[in-house]
């Protein structure tokens, strides 16, 4: 078992949200990190959960978590319409913030939560964990290698079947920034431009809605050079993990890429013009364990990586212009300057 550094980056976390419980485990197992702190709205519900998972410290207010001079890093897992108030407070106390996705309500929102960040000298990163995990470093190589010739299309498909709407689901609440397209079509959004290493010019959009929010969206992208990009995200609709990236010689596909069917083991395949098959497997990675580590690094070195919080606001755009796309009935035109 692998003994960790004397000198571990110690987490704190901001709610006892379900979320929060696999965080924590990732943190335990993770090298480099430990999980000194939990907070919830209430005292009562913050020690229950702390005792329950072996935390040492729990405060009955985020704002006493983060008055804490001994946590340097915070995961924050609230509903996304409190996003942007607690990064940017946690900035301000000088903690680090891994805060889950979709990053915040909206783009502006993002851009406030960055610009805190890095005038507090603190690294800003979303939770999505798939970038972490070792597949995805693969997949990047043939996708840059040539293996699948000149890029054309890349498909994204995140959905899960709710058979009755869950009432106090924040997913479901439109006050608290709930949708499918800020739950799960953040991954095919990220994915898409991770693919083509490039935003879009133009979206489209069409979305269902229930109490409030999006329930169903699909929508398409288009790129310079020819490129184009589809996905769908729902709240009815059987469970789907599914990316697809084609080029004109061959293609990759991936069926669990937002969370691996197995832990222990994951694989991805190259199907050539011609309908042959190359199977790629990858072991030993547990991708929240990956993305701790990570993020625990550049709290450890002080070398942030701007790089982190650019992808998340980009993929903020893309999803209000989705958004904006689905409302208004029309083609959304986005700035690609960014």
């Amino acid at each position: 078992m692998t003994t960790k550094p004397k000198q571990n980056v110690r987490w704190g976390i901001l709610s006892t949200a379900n979320i929060a419980t696999k965080v924590s485990r990732a943190i335990d197992l993770a090298t480099g990190a430990e999980l000194i702190a939990i907070a919830s709205r209430t005292e009562e519900r913050a020690k229950s959960w702390a005792v329950k998972h072996g935390v040492s410290r729990a405060y009955g207010n985020y704002d006493a978590l983060l008055a804490d001079p001994e946590i340097d890093a915070v995961y924050i897992p609230t509903p996304p319409s409190m996003h942007a108030e607690w990064t940017i407070k946690a900035a301000e106390h000088g903690k680090h913030v891994l805060c889950e996705k979709p990053l915040a309500a909206n783009a502006v929102e993002a851009v406030a939560m960055a610009e805190a960040c890095a005038k507090n000298n603190v690294q800003l990163m979303d939770g999505v964990m798939w970038v972490h995990h070792k597949r995805t470093d693969e997949m990047k190589k043939i996708i840059d290698d040539g293996t699948l010739g000149r890029l054309r299309r890349v498909t994204a498909a995140f959905t899960f079947n709710w058979d009755t709407i869950p009432q106090n689901n924040i997913r479901a609440k439109k006050e608290l920034a709930g949708g499918s397209l800020g739950d799960l079509g953040y991954y095919c959004v990220r994915a898409i431009l991770w693919a083509f290493g490039d935003m879009p010019t133009r979206v489209f959009a069409t979305a269902r809605y229930h109490v409030g929010v999006d329930f169903n969206l699909s929508g398409l992208l288009w790129f310079e050079n020819e490129q184009m990009a589809s996905l769908d995200c729902a709240f009815d609709t059987a469970s789907r993990k599914w990316l697809e990236v084609a080029g004109k010689k061959a293609s990759l596909i991936c069926d669990d890429f937002t969370l691996p069917w197995k832990e222990e083991s994951t694989r991805f395949w190259v199907h050539d013009a011609g309908g042959k098959a190359a199977e790629h497997k990858i072991d030993g990675c547990i991708q929240e364990v990956s993305m701790i580590e990570r993020f625990s690094d550049i709290v450890r070195t002080g070398q942030l990586d701007v790089r982190l919080p650019t992808e998340a606001i980009n993929t903020m755009r893309v999803c209000d212009a989705l958004l904006e796309s689905a409302r208004r009935g029309e083609i959304v035109k986005l700035m690609t300057d960014h």
